[in-house]
Formats: C-alpha cells, sequence, structure tokens
C-alpha cells in the first residue's frame, strides 16, 4: 500500500518535460521554450523522441485553422528559391504553403528556373499577406487593373483588320 501512495504522490509531484532536450519545468508551463514543442509528464519510461524526418518537423508547425478554403495566391516570386524562402517565412507562422509554375512559363531543361506563384489556402491568406508586408517582401499597394471592356476589345481587333487589309492591298497594287 505504501508503494501506492508513493505512485500517486510521484503523479502529483511530477514535472513536465520537452520530448526533444529533456528539459524540465514546472506544471504550470506547456512549451519548451528552446524547442517550441509541447511538454509532456515526466515519467521513468519517458525517452527522448526525435522528429522523424524533416516533412514531420515540418507538420508539426502547421495550424489547422489555416488550411481550410481553395488556394488563393498570395505572392509571385522570379524563381524557386525565393518561393521555399517565402514559404519557410510563412511556416513559421503556421501557414501551409505550395509553390506553383506561373501559367504560361514551362522551360523543362531549368526546372528550378522561372517565375512561381506562392499559394495558401484561403483561411491563411490574411496571416500570409501580413507576414509578406511585416517583412517587406509584398507591397500593401496593389497594382492599377485595366478594365477589359468588351467594347474596347472589340475596337482594337477591329483597327488591327483594318491595317492587316490595307497592308494587303497596298502589296497587291506594288506586285501588279
Amino acid at each position: 500500500m505504501s508503494g501506492r501512495r508513493a505512485s500517486v504522490r510521484r503523479a502529483d509531484e511530477s514535472t513536465l518535460t520537452c520530448p526533444r532536450c529533456a528539459a524540465s519545468y514546472p506544471r504550470s508551463a506547456r512549451f519548451c521554450e528552446a524547442c517550441r514543442l509541447p511538454l509532456v509528464l515526466d515519467g521513468p519510461s519517458q525517452a527522448l523522441i526525435e522528429p522523424l524526418d524533416e516533412r514531420h518537423e515540418r507538420a508539426r508547425k502547421i495550424k489547422p485553422q489555416f488550411t481550410e478554403g481553395p488556394l488563393v495566391k498570395v505572392a509571385y516570386v522570379r524563381n524557386q528559391v525565393e518561393g521555399e524562402f517565402i514559404q519557410g517565412l510563412l511556416l513559421e507562422e503556421g501557414v501551409p504553403s505550395i509553390l506553383r509554375r506561373t501559367a504560361g512559363f514551362d522551360v523543362p531543361d531549368f526546372l528550378a528556373a522561372g517565375p512561381r506563384d506562392v499559394l495558401v489556402a484561403a483561411s491563411g491568406a490574411a496571416t500570409a499577406r501580413e507576414v509578406l508586408l511585416d517583412s517587406g517582401l509584398a507591397s500593401d499597394q496593389q497594382p492599377p487593373a485595366l478594365p477589359a471592356s468588351p467594347g474596347r476589345l472589340l475596337a482594337g481587333l477591329l483597327v488591327a483588320l483594318a491595317l492587316g487589309l490595307l497592308v494587303v492591298w497596298l502589296l497587291s497594287l506594288v506586285v501588279r
């Protein structure tokens, strides 16, 4: 019976430990200050837990509230290295992101070359834009959008057609 009391007392007096670095913390702490991992109860069978691999480590940083909704473009980068840098910044804030080759640009010989779009879920778009603004990688001003009116487009096409017909007519006079 005294063994049972000792185990109950041990559970009440136990401290919290970081599963990676084994640092001890009081019961009021929730996360390790150095590793930022959730603390676990200290016990005799508690072994150090190493992350399985880099993907496992990255997955632990993702905040689930930033994974909802369709993908939204939050940044345009000139190459893959810049995109991976922005992905790292976003991941530190818990926002998962995807790099996608910009539409219309495909150079298979240079796989890391070319512009990329950085995409995040719609629920994390506002946070991602804040991170990019705070880091100075994006501006808060959107480029002015040109209105694409059908009348303007039709007028431009008619002018181009008229110029083309004029050139063909002039060439036919010269060839005769």
